[in-house]
């Protein structure tokens, strides 16, 4: 998939810029209604790319789950395309991994060279500084493809 165009980082900051404020609503993906990390994905991947490639299923909301299988990573490599996470580029959906040995859960969009937009419990979709802290946790980065 290494060879597909990636959408203009513009559009997609965009339209995740149009998702702020958008309340937390675990497992939702509506702008301006609900949504988790992963709908605020989908929702800005619907309007930059087009629709969803398959059906989302009910995960967990654990971030501490461990396991062998990257869900999410492998998910994003099926319909993305891989980069290294320090060469991520803004537009890039950043996958963070938020405990030690724990599977990656959680994602945001890279804004600039230090500020993401994510959807976080209680605050809802917000853009805030990539900090150093944030910066540890990416575990993966990915482009959303040029529209088909």
């Amino acid at each position: 998939m290494s060879q597909r165009k990636s959408a203009e980082p513009s559009i997609v900051i965009a339209a995740a810029r149009r998702w702020l404020g958008t309340p937390y609503h675990d497992q939702a993906s509506m702008c301006g209604v609900g949504c988790d990390c992963l709908g605020l994905a989908r929702g800005v991947w619907r309007e930059v790319v087009g629709p969803e490639p398959f059906p989302i299923p009910p995960y967990s909301r654990d971030w501490g789950e461990t396991g062998s299988l990257e869900v999410m990573a492998e998910g994003a490599r099926r319909m993305m395309i891989e980069v290294e996470p320090a060469q991520a580029p803004p537009g890039a959906l950043l996958l963070f991994r938020m405990m030690p040995r724990a599977i990656a859960k959680h994602v945001g969009i890279l804004t600039g060279p230090d500020s993401f937009i994510h959807a976080y419990e209680r605050l809802g979709v917000i853009e805030q500084p990539l900090s150093p802290a944030w910066q540890r946790r990416i575990a993966f980065a990915f482009l959303f493809p040029l529209r088909d």
